[in-house]
């Protein structure tokens, strides 16, 4: 998946492409992948990164949903469960099962967890991960040792997803240009191209060169995630606000705080949602002994949308202290690896009086001029949201309907192979980008050639996830990096040291200092 050839078959087609894509998240990916399959012509453009903003500061798990099976949302929950199967099914190298563990403190929970989660089992079907089981206390501080036995009844273990978020959505990016979809990050949408009030295409500015370019389509879907009312209101000034975005931050500690391989959640926090403290990462990190635990999340409605929303003091006091309730050591904030936070596009129907309770589905918009837009929905459903969204383009723009092929299609993310090859031909790419960090030269030079990374947060924060494993290592990193991908970019000495600051100056923003005040 090389930029240059990508960007070559953007300036150089003449015929109207049948369907082209604004936003590179999980959505729009997932929709070049669904429409390149079944045989359509497409182009995905991507302001900044693959994957930037809300796909890649997930809580790295794949799942029904426990929390809105109390709410009844009994359907959602069954069309999570599915594609969670799906997903751990055609990605098994970036998905694994994950057992999860409810602890009970007080005599009616083991009884009331234990039964929805038997439900939740059920809803699964032969796509389940695993039995739910109710435990004793002894058998929860086998799996938890660091859990607190005050008060501890036992618990209820049950089955999950875990994933790579930002690796997954490159999976995907690179399997959709194996299928034939054309596919350029840094190219920005800057206008709609019409025809009596339809539109047929994009004016584009790409952010490297500041070169403009037109696309002409039969169909434009506006796949921006947290943004698509900022291009709704492009087509259509007066079109009223379709999503209300939510922030969620996560704390990323020491292994110490959460040891072994069980996940814990609990069902309901003062805010509505649930707490996870999930082990992390899986993989190569692990097997190099880089493990973590994610905690987390915070609902807290925002009133703008960005690209890097930052975690508010609040939010990171409410979860070190949810935390410390329920872990025998209380994680302070000297103890914080990195702190990240991603916005959810949640759309507001105008039921919910707050975010943890609005709906999690996604919504499909067709304006008056012909922009579709897709918004809402999670990581879980990305396959069904692109089944839906392609199928919806082929009506409105009367493509020849092909059936959708990702229910069992797999998806590539395999460079073990060719990163062996250049280590290989030059043995000191193995050398490690830094000491605390699992990742080799070697991984560097395989992202800027195969996965169109661009810069050095690029490589730190999504092509490897050296930012969320300890994002002071990340900074150090950040040099090297830099020296790195000038090679391989062609970059001028002023260009590389200018990254290199950037990145430190972006990097800062994931540390907590020991004293908020200060």
């Amino acid at each position: 998946m090389n930029r240059a050839e990508h960007l070559d078959r953007l300036k150089t087609r003449r015929d109207p492409w049948d369907i082209a894509i604004i936003g590179g998240g999980a959505t729009g990916l997932g929709a070049a992948l669904d429409a390149a399959s079944r045989g359509h012509s497409v182009i995905l453009i991507e302001q900044h990164d693959f994957a930037k903003a809300t796909s890649s500061r997930s809580t790295k798990l794949v799942h029904g949903g426990v929390r809105y099976l109390e709410q009844g949302q009994l359907s959602f929950v069954f069309e999570s469960l599915r594609e969670r199967g799906l997903l751990l099914r055609n990605a098994p190298h970036l998905t694994r099962a994950l057992p999860f563990l409810i602890p009970c403190y007080r005599w009616w929970e083991k009884p009331f967890y234990g039964l929805g989660l038997s439900l939740y089992d059920a809803l699964a079907r032969k796509l389940g991960l695993g039995r739910t089981r109710l435990l004793s206390a002894v058998e929860v501080r086998d799996r938890l040792p660091t859990i607190a036995t005050s008060g501890l009844k036992g618990g209820v273990l049950y089955y999950d997803g875990q994933f790579d978020d930002a690796r997954l959505a490159i999976a995907i990016a690179r399997t959709a240009a194996t299928q034939g979809a054309t596919l350029v990050n840094y190219v920005k949408c800057t206008g709609f191209l019409k025809e009596h009030d339809r539109i047929t295409g994009l004016r584009t500015l790409d952010a490297e060169t500041g070169e403009e370019h037109e696309i002409r389509a039969r169909v434009v879907l506006n796949a921006t995630g947290v943004f698509v009312d900022d291009l709704r209101q492009q087509d259509q000034p007066a079109a009223p606000r379709l999503v209300q975005p939510s922030q969620g931050v996560h704390l990323v500690l020491d292994r110490k705080f959460l040891p072994g391989n069980t996940a814990l959640m609990i069902p309901k926090t003062p805010d509505g949602r649930v707490l996870f403290a999930v082990p992390w990462p899986f993989g190569p990190e692990f097997a190099n002994g880089f493990d973590r635990v994610i905690v987390g999340t915070t609902d807290t409605p925002v009133p703008e949308t960005s690209l890097e929303p930052r975690a508010l003091e609040e939010e990171i006091h409410f979860i070190l202290t949810q935390a410390g309730r329920y872990l025998t050591r209380q994680p302070t904030r000297a103890d914080v690896l990195s702190v990240f936070a991603g916005l959810r596009p949640l759309v507001n129907h105008g039921a919910a009086s707050n975010t943890a309770g609005l709906s999690r589905d996604h919504t499909i918009e067709v304006s008056p001029s012909g922009l579709i837009t897709i918004t809402g929905g999670k990581w879980t459903t990305y396959r069904q949201m692109a089944e839906d969204v392609i199928t919806r383009a082929e009506q409105y723009a009367d493509l020849t309907p092909h059936p959708c092929l990702t229910h069992t299609l797999p998806l590539d993310d395999n460079a073990d192979p060719a990163i062996a090859v250049l280590i290989a031909s030059n043995p000191s790419l193995a050398e490690p980008l830094h000491p605390r960090l699992p990742y080799r030269q070697a991984d560097v030079i395989w992202s800027a050639r195969e996965t169109m990374a661009r810069t050095v947060e690029d490589i730190l924060a999504r092509r490897t996830r050296a930012l969320f494993l300890d994002a002071r290592a990340s900074i150090e990193a950040a040099e090297t990096v830099a020296t790195l991908l000038a090679r391989e970019l062609n970059w001028p000495p002023a260009h590389q040291a200018a990254q290199a600051q950037q990145y430190r100056d972006f990097a800062r923003g994931y540390l907590l200092t020991a004293d908020p005040i200060s």
